[in-house]
């Protein structure tokens, strides 16, 4: 017996070839497809991408809980007509659609969720693919492996006596958001604290390195978060001879970040309005 290939679904079934040529279907726990669907928090509206998709039953769940509309991919024709059937017996034919495809060759353009459960290889192989072509904020949610060098924003692990393929006995369930691209000198005018603001950005993937200085202060930045499109940083300091801790959130869209910044000074908090340019 040699591994084929993993199905890529939540709950899908790896594949495993035999020397005779034969596909055994193997399916993973309710738990791990709960989690996975958990993870990915699919919308109605959005495109739900199922790398080997096995019988179906990823994108069938999305269609039927969250109205999300989603395509299957495998190459195995047996499994796809398989979960074409499935999606018509759960009446979701509609949204939920498949194909022989292979992996390498799916198109993820404008997709907000990618599925997958897949061998440790075959997810770095994929690795370049995913970070060209989905947009910041969409999901990759994978069973089992990582994405190598990207660290990953969300994990559960979770103990499953049943479970006979993978890592045995346990799962885990591993949840990327696409980042967008935050690198670069970015500056505010912030006349209530300060004047200007700038901030230099230094970015691997969803990791910042950052920089914020208050006009000529050097300000300490204590924690900076990147999820998507939001951004998160928290920096400390002092302004005008007043030490201050400020909260920055805002979204990044091209080359302009609009958002809030919660400030304290110890004794009283107050939220301005706050726009940064790149």
């Amino acid at each position: 017996m040699r591994l084929f290939f993993f199905s890529l679904l939540f709950c899908a079934a790896p594949s495993w070839a035999w020397d005779d040529g034969t596909t055994p279907f193997v399916v993973s726990p309710d738990a791990v497809v709960e989690r996975m669907l958990y993870l990915a928090q699919p919308k109605a509206g959005e495109r739900l991408v199922d790398l080997g998709s096995g019988d179906g039953r990823i994108v069938i769940e999305a269609a039927k809980r969250f109205g999300a509309k989603g395509l299957g991919v495998d190459i195995d024709p047996r499994l796809v007509k398989l979960a074409t059937d499935n999606a018509k017996r759960a009446g979701v034919e509609s949204l939920a659609s498949f194909e022989v495809k292979d992996l390498f060759e799916t198109d993820l353009h404008g997709v907000s969720v990618v599925t997958m459960y897949l061998l440790p290889e075959v997810n770095l192989q994929l690795l370049p693919r995913l970070i060209d072509q989905l947009k910041p904020g969409a999901r990759i949610v994978s069973h089992d492996y990582d994405l190598g060098p990207w660290p990953f924003d969300e994990m559960i692990e979770l103990g499953l006596a049943e479970k006979m393929v993978g890592p045995l006995g346990r799962s885990r369930v591993f949840l990327w958001v696409v980042p967008a691209d935050a690198r670069g000198r970015w500056a505010a005018d912030l006349p209530e604290l300060g004047g200007r603001w700038q901030f230099d950005i230094g970015q691997k993937f969803q990791i910042l390195d950052v920089d914020a200085r208050a006009g000529d202060s050097k300000m300490v930045v204590r924690g900076a978060r990147l999820r998507g499109e939001e951004i998160r940083m928290a920096v400390t300091g002092q302004v005008g001879g007043k030490g201050y801790n400020v909260l920055f959130a805002g979204r990044i869209a091209d080359r302009r970040i609009e958002g809030t910044v919660r400030v304290s000074d110890g004794e009283s908090y107050r939220t301005i309005p706050w726009k940064a340019s790149r």
